[in-house]
């Protein structure tokens, strides 16, 4: 018996997919001959996405893939990190000079340069408006409260001396040192040494503040310094003696020493031949907001009393002396003791 056969047909591939072939009728299973081997459906064809493949990569790359875009993600933050810093182009102006020196404070600083900028706002603060100082600092730590109630000339405002050791430490002692930087900043003086410190006592002027009520400031200081000699202060040569009698008066056995001069700007002469004298004046300092007032009389008034325990000196004895002084400490100087202050070197 004959297997009838099969017509197949198939559609266009571009328009309809392939169908697999139905037999008219079925098979008959007495015929030797072998069975037709079904054919092979093929798949609908359709575009590849990203949803397809993804699950057949392996799981190595698959964990690449992962990592791949926070590293990116990184780098691109760190990038713009870079960009949104700012930075700053400096110029060179050889025409005019960066060097500025204040007129309040006289201090010399580089415009443009931030460390000195800061360093001017405060100096200049401290040295026109004075530093504060807690009402609570002022308990313990040896500070004794040399006076009281002291009427400034003005009028408007009263104020109190305290006194203490120089070489204090903790907080007391570390205002102090700010202090006695602002001062020799602003002089143009070298630090005290250790040992000159340990010798000495610091006297503070203070006056009530401007806003806060539990807070002082200090207006001027003193530091009075334990010494052992001192020059007296002379007249200096007049101009018109001729340089031979000078030559015979300094050549002469009977004759003083010729006077040495301290300081060129304010012509200052003193004797050479060292005197005894107790105590000496290192510093003083008034903040320019309070100068003229008679903050530094009363300053040297109060050391002069206190400062050797029991044995007040007197400044026109000639038992006070101050080392080197400026222009303004020389007419301070003149004007308490009169001319009988002496000087000494630090």
């Amino acid at each position: 018996m004959s297997t009838p056969k099969v017509q197949r047909t198939y559609s266009s591939r571009n328009k309809q997919a392939f169908r697999p072939p139905v037999p008219s009728s079925p098979p008959s299973t007495l015929s030797s001959s072998p069975v037709a081997p079904p054919a092979i459906t093929r798949p609908t064809k359709r575009r590849l996405s990203e949803n397809d493949v993804a699950p057949e990569f392996p799981l190595a790359k698959r964990l690449k893939a992962e990592i791949k875009p926070t590293v990116k993600a990184k780098a691109s933050t760190k990038s713009a990190s870079k960009v949104q810093k700012t930075l700053r182009q400096l110029h060179f102006n050889i025409d005019q000079s960066i060097l500025r020196t204040c007129s309040l404070c006289n201090l010399s600083y580089t415009k443009g340069a931030p460390d000195d900028e800061a360093l001017h706002r405060s100096h200049c603060a401290r040295i026109r408006q004075g530093m504060e100082w807690g009402k609570d600092e002022d308990k313990g730590n040896g500070i004794t409260e040399v006076e009281t109630g002291i009427k400034l000339k003005t009028g408007k405002k009263r104020g109190r001396i305290v006194a203490f050791s120089a070489d204090a430490t903790g907080k007391l002692g570390t205002k102090l040192s700010t202090l006695l930087n602002t001062i020799n900043l602003s002089l143009s003086a070298p630090e005290l040494p250790p040992s000159v410190l340990q010798a000495s006592k610091a006297y503070l002027f203070l006056v009530a503040h401007d806003t806060l009520s539990h807070r002082e400031r200090i207006a001027g200081c003193v530091i009075a310094q334990r010494i052992s000699t001192a020059m007296a202060v002379v007249a200096p040569p007049s101009s018109d003696e001729s340089p031979e009698s000078s030559s015979d008066k300094s050549t002469s056995a009977d004759s003083a020493p010729a006077p040495i001069i301290v300081d060129i700007n304010t012509n200052l002469y003193c004797n050479p031949t060292p005197l005894p004298t107790p105590m000496g004046i290192p510093r003083i300092f008034v903040s320019s907001s309070f100068r003229r007032q008679g903050i530094a009389k009363h300053l040297l008034n109060a050391a002069a009393r206190t400062f050797i325990h029991g044995c007040p000196l007197d400044p026109l004895k000639g038992q006070a002396a101050f080392s080197q002084p400026t222009g303004m400490g020389q007419a301070v100087m003149m004007d308490w003791g009169k001319g009988a202050v002496r000087v000494y070197e630090e």
